[in-house]
């Protein structure tokens, strides 16, 4: 039997067979279609009697590299690539569920996810019911004889809530639920839901995994049975992503094992370094002891992840403030980049959430998420303190 190899080593040894120009690097697919040798080998490669590609929204060598380098670090059985984190986090939940089905997801989601929940999917006869991330005691109560996903994300964005895995893994097996979860912000680096029981894990690949903001990507990673219906759904409807974007991400994954412990590194030392600002009222971080989940974290994270987020006193005015002047750091709303990105959620990537479900999530007018880059601690530091002042 062959030795298993580690997952790091993996992520960089993963790569499709050789051409006949015994290239070292993976060569791009830029095409839309490929051809076959005869009408019979065609009808067989589409009758599924006989291994081919057929056409770039089905499959292509580059992105059949990239999903099976991120099936080897999540481990899962099967995958598929879309062009968008958002695009998989649809079809996780679009492809399966049908109308008349429920849904019990976990408060702390991204924004356009709760919009998924509350706008979208009611229109198509499917309900859904919010419980408190970290309150598993009350998760029970929500499911119904039509509930058919759970749905999280842990850590949350950007509350940094954690959702008890292992336990949610209890109730779906316990309810006979598919077990969904965003990975985005931990990596397979920090955590593996698949090793808690998720039956689907999907990621914004446009984050960490790229890693330095050059293009957009998402993943969807998972058993086989549940990916057969996803892939289903996936090739009918498009959301496909690109050969070259599959190349761009393939080669980040080769450096996200020591990307992610730099980046982790960075933002406990932020994390520890604002708690200390008279300006900064709290600091939210998986790894602080204040975190009212840290033991949590230290179970079934490996780090606390790269991103950071902070209260200041003075609410909208004092968050923009410290935006506008900062000259090192960068206003975005992207997040997982070398380079260290601030944030204001209330006023854009949550602004169409009302306030009240601002605060019931915990994204209060004075909260700033710090995406925390590469660049020297100290110049990081020294950057804020000109806001923070």
């Amino acid at each position: 039997m062959a030795e298993e190899k580690n997952a790091a080593t993996r992520a960089i040894r993963e790569q499709m067979a050789q051409t006949q120009y015994r290239e070292h690097s993976t060569p791009l697919y830029l095409t839309s279609s490929f051809t076959f040798d005869s009408a019979e080998a065609m009808a067989e490669t589409f009758a599924g009697q006989r291994e081919g590609i057929i056409y770039s929204r089905y499959n292509n060598p580059n992105v059949d590299e990239l999903i099976a380098k991120a099936c080897a670090l999540e481990g899962t059985e099967a995958g598929f690539a879309t062009a968008s984190g958002m695009a998989a986090v649809f079809a996780s939940i679009a492809a399966l569920v049908q109308q008349g089905d429920h849904i019990v997801a976990t408060r702390a989601l991204f924004g356009s996810t709760h919009q998924i929940l509350t706008n979208i999917l009611p229109k198509w006869g499917v309900s859904f019911t919010y419980v408190e991330p970290d309150q598993p005691e009350t998760w029970p109560a929500a499911v119904r004889e039509n509930t058919v996903l759970f749905v999280t994300e842990t850590p949350s964005n950007p509350g940094l809530k954690l959702v008890d895995l292992a336990a949610a893994g209890k109730l779906c097996q316990d309810h006979n639920l598919l077990f969904v979860v965003d990975n985005c912000f931990a990596t397979p680096v920090l955590q593996r839901p698949a090793a808690y029981g998720a039956d689907l894990v999907t990621h914004s690949a446009t984050k960490w995994m790229d890693g330095q903001g050059r293009v957009l990507g998402g993943l969807l990673l998972g058993t086989q049975d549940v990916m057969d219906k996803v892939i289903a759904f996936c090739r009918h409807t498009g959301p496909a992503m690109s050969p070259f974007n599959a190349w761009v991400i393939s080669k980040s994954l080769e450096t996200l094992h020591l990307r992610m412990k730099a980046h982790c590194a960075s933002a406990l030392a932020m994390a520890q370094w604002l708690g200390e600002q008279p300006a900064v009222t709290q600091v939210h971080y998986p790894f602080l002891t204040s975190h009212p989940q840290h033991a949590l974290a230290r179970q079934q994270m490996t780090a606390g992840g790269g991103i950071v987020t902070f209260e200041l006193a003075g609410g909208i005015a004092a968050a923009q403030r410290l935006l506008n002047s900062a000259q090192l750091c960068t206003r975005s709303s992207n997040l997982g980049d070398t380079r260290t990105i601030l944030t204001h959620p209330a006023t854009t990537t949550h602004s169409k959430l009302t306030p009240a479900e601002r605060a019931s999530v915990g994204i209060t007018d004075g909260l700033v998420r710090m995406s925390v880059g590469l660049e020297a601690v100290a110049d990081i530091q020294q950057d804020l303190l000109r806001g923070l002042q």
